[in-house]
């Protein structure tokens, strides 16, 4: 007897059309039956659960949220207009953001969802734009909390489908501190951060004792590009998210390489959105201006780059099998994890089938789908199984 879900079941009957069949004997509550011919490499592709499978970059949002901006009485915060069912409007301000699906917010659809890649858990944080890094520390922080009660609900929930990171007052490092102290006591197992904060890299020394804390505090660090350089003058073409936000990222990288964060904060684990952006594939520049300019590139830090490879996670957004293979020969498979980027459109939304369609060896992807992610967030597998 082999045992299906009801979602599984009904899978497996949408799949019944095809004259190359298997008959299985099918058990759920109180029914025994034969199921319905089904085609063979239909069931072979829903029996790979034994893979546990973990996205370790998705977003989420409330359902509902208070108009902050009209709450704190100044700027231009987002929130949420319900205009037809199962969509909402991100409004900035009085301007339109964008137009998010009911997958934004509801968690049992998200799984629903993700079952169709047989994909078990989500590792869920805020919207970049959420950050509100501009605001006054205070209302970041009022933001953040209600944001991090959210999620910290969610993985109560939900604990072997969601795992939860926070965000915090970037702009407020006592603060900051503070609600990692919080929200790690609600079930919060890591930070997400931007690229910058209000246009200043992360090596600045007033955010060190943020990214310090999270080392004590034994939490995991997200990098997501946001606040993107230059994104004011080049709007036409979706510049900003797709030439800015890899740059951001490498911008991060190197600030925190640079800077020192990573050899002053040996322990610190840190994950760095969409594949490390632009970072791999420069990497030969970056280290070739830090031998023919030390004088500029190494004043704080006399550690070649490339050393730092395998020392940081990246997640696996790529959209491209070629990059991927790259990132795996610089990084490594340990430090390279599944990632979505869900429910967006620039997003994997196949939650990495084209990774299974890789000519990889299987302890690879068990390290991309499960075990990167496990390491990066210091989870044990079994709690999920």
């Amino acid at each position: 007897m082999i045992k299906f879900s009801h979602s599984t079941y009904d899978e497996l009957t949408r799949a019944s059309h095809s004259a190359s069949v298997l008959v299985f004997s099918c058990l759920i509550p109180n029914h025994s039956f034969f199921a319905p011919p089904l085609k063979n490499s239909h069931i072979a592709g829903l029996l790979k659960l034994e893979m546990l499978k973990i996205d370790s970059h998705t977003h989420i949002l409330p359902k509902k949220m208070p108009n902050w901006s009209e709450k704190f009485g100044y700027g231009d915060f987002i929130y949420l207009q319900h205009h037809k069912k199962g969509f909402a409007k991100m409004m900035r301000g009085n301007q339109f953001f964008r137009e998010i699906k009911s997958n934004c917010w509801d968690p049992q659809l998200r799984i629903e969802e993700y079952e169709q890649f047989n994909t078990q858990v989500q590792v869920v944080c805020t919207i970049p734009v959420m950050f509100s890094y501009w605001a006054k520390p205070l209302d970041c922080l009022a933001l953040s909390q209600f944001l991090n009660d959210h999620i910290g609900k969610l993985v109560a929930k939900y604990p072997k489908q969601y795992i939860g990171l926070g965000t915090v007052p970037m702009q407020d490092a006592e603060l900051s501190v503070k609600e990692l102290e919080r929200f790690k006591k609600i079930g919060l197992v890591g930070l997400q951060i931007g690229s910058n904060i209000n246009d200043e890299n992360l090596n600045e020394e007033r955010f060190f004792p943020i990214f310090e804390a999270c080392e004590r505090l034994n939490l995991a660090v997200m990098v997501h590009p946001w606040n993107m350089m230059g994104e004011k003058k080049m709007q036409r073409y979706w510049l900003p998210w797709l030439v800015g936000m890899p740059a951001e990222t490498s911008r991060a990288i190197c600030s925190m390489i640079f800077g020192g964060v990573f050899s002053r904060l040996p322990k610190l684990r840190v994950m760095f959105a969409h594949a490390g952006g632009s970072f791999l594939p420069t990497i030969g520049r970056i280290e070739h201006g830090f031998e023919c300019r030390p004088d500029l590139v190494a004043i704080d830090n006399p550690i070649n780059p490339r050393n730092y490879l395998g020392q940081f996670w990246v997640d696996s957004v790529t959209h491209d099998p070629l990059m991927l293979d790259y990132v795996l020969k610089l990084q490594g498979s340990k430090r390279v994890m599944l990632g979505s980027d869900y429910p967006f459109p620039l997003g994997d939304l196949e939650i990495g089938k084209f990774i299974e369609d890789m000519n990889l060896p299987k302890k690879t992807k068990e390290d991309i789908f499960c075990n990167s992610a496990l390491e990066w967030l210091n989870l044990n597998k079994k709690d999920f199984i």
